[in-house]
C-alpha cells in the first residue's frame, strides 16, 4: 500500500494496490493467520459519513469494504451529521478504515469534476455514481477472495479454516448485540440515476484498491 501511493504511475499503483488486497485475501483464508489473529481485540470504530445527499453513498460503499473483512456496521444521525459505527477485530478494523478512506477519495476526486446542467442534476448523478461505484467495489472484493481462495495449497485445512473464520463471525455478532441491542433496519435509499450509476460501476473498476493518500485531489463536499 505504502508503494501504491508514493507512485505517480496509475498503472503502477493499480498493480500495487491489488497486490496489497490479495495479500490481505490470502492472509484472511490461512487457519494458522486466522488462529494467530483469534484474540483480537474486539472494538468499535467510529466513522464520520457528513450530511447532505451523499450519505447513503458513503455507507454504501463503507459496508461493501467492511463486508469483505468480517465487520459489521450500524449507523446512527448526530447533531453533527450521521455516523458509522463499524464493529470488528481491530486488525479488521484497520485495514477497513484505510481502505474505506482510500476508495472514497478516489471516487470524490472522480465525481468532483462531474457537471451536469443544474446543481439538482449534478448531485443527482454523483449520488448514482457513488452507488454504482460501491457495488462495483463490493464485487471486486468478492473477486479477489475468491482467486485467493482458488490459489490457497492443496495442504490448507478449509474445514478449519471455515470454523475459525465462523467463531470469528460468531464473536463480531455478539459484540455487536452487546453494543448496541436490537437495531433497526434503515428505510432503503432513494433511487439512483442509470448513467451515474454505469459511471460509477466503471470507474470502481479502476480503483486503486489499497491506495492510502492521494495528494493534490479534491475530495467532494457534504453536499
Amino acid at each position: 500500500m505504502d508503494k501504491a501511493s508514493a507512485t505517480t504511475n496509475v498503472h503502477e499503483a493499480d498493480a500495487f494496490s491489488r497486490k496489497a488486497a490479495e495479500l490481505v485475501a490470502r492472509h484472511r483464508i490461512d487457519p494458522a493467520a486466522l488462529v494467530e489473529r483469534g484474540a483480537d481485540e474486539l472494538a468499535l470504530r467510529e466513522i464520520p459519513l457528513g450530511r447532505g445527499a451523499y450519505v447513503r453513498g458513503r455507507l454504501a460503499l463503507l459496508m461493501a469494504v467492511a463486508g469483505a473483512h468480517d465487520t459489521r456496521v450500524v449507523f446512527a444521525s448526530t447533531p453533527t451529521g450521521t455516523v458509522a459505527y463499524v464493529a470488528g477485530h481491530v486488525s479488521d478494523l484497520d485495514v477497513v478504515e484505510v481502505m474505506y478512506t482510500s476508495l472514497h477519495a478516489q471516487a470524490a476526486a472522480q465525481m468532483s469534476a462531474e457537471r451536469r446542467a443544474t446543481g439538482a442534476a449534478t448531485q443527482r448523478y454523483r449520488r448514482s455514481f457513488l452507488f454504482g461505484y460501491a457495488d462495483r467495489v463490493a464485487k471486486s472484493f468478492d473477486d479477489v477472495r475468491i482467486a485467493a481462495e482458488a490459489a490457497a495449497p492443496a495442504t490448507v485445512d478449509r474445514t478449519g479454516r471455515s470454523l475459525a473464520q465462523l467463531e470469528r463471525g460468531r464473536r463480531v455478532e455478539a459484540f455487536v448485540d452487546q453494543q448496541f441491542g436490537r437495531v433497526r433496519t434503515a428505510r432503503s435509499a432513494a433511487g439512483a440515476e442509470v448513467t451515474g450509476w454505469s459511471a460509477g460501476s466503471d470507474a470502481a473498476k479502476r480503483a486503486d484498491i489499497g491506495r492510502a493518500r492521494l495528494d493534490g485531489r479534491r475530495s467532494l463536499g457534504p453536499g
